[in-house]
């Protein structure tokens, strides 16, 4: 898989996905920091990249609309680095048992020390 880093999340986290074997860029990288949501959207669909964010309400808005996607993972609450790379290769473990994630969702929240991890179809079936 190819996952983009949104510019909200920790650059650390390219190289966890390079660690499960994963191409990985961040936003920063790419020279898009500050571009608009609906400005990423067509770069992200076009490249086929899996988008990693932390914006939840706009991404899951403009994902809806795509027909078909390389899928989204949210890591919901704002934490620091080291538990955002915690979070996100709990989610390439759940990749590597359940498969990619085309016109999926892989939303990874904490409920008090658990992550929880959920996953659904977008847009719905």
């Amino acid at each position: 898989m190819k996952f983009l880093i949104d510019e909200c999340l920790h650059t650390s986290l390219v190289a966890v996905a390079g660690d499960y074997g994963h191409d990985c860029f961040h936003i920063n990288w790419l020279g898009l920091s500050g571009e608009t949501d609906w400005d990423l959207m067509p770069r992200i669909v076009e490249e086929d990249f899996t988008f990693v964010t932390n914006n939840a309400r706009d991404f899951r808005k403009l994902y809806a609309k795509e027909e078909l996607h390389a899928g989204l993972v949210i890591i919901v609450p704002q934490v620091l680095p080291e538990l955002q790379r915690q979070l996100f290769a709990l989610t390439l473990q759940e990749l590597i048992e359940g498969g990619e994630i085309v016109n999926e969702v892989i939303e990874v929240s904490l409920d008090g020390d658990e992550a929880i991890l959920t996953r659904y179809s977008l847009p719905g079936d």
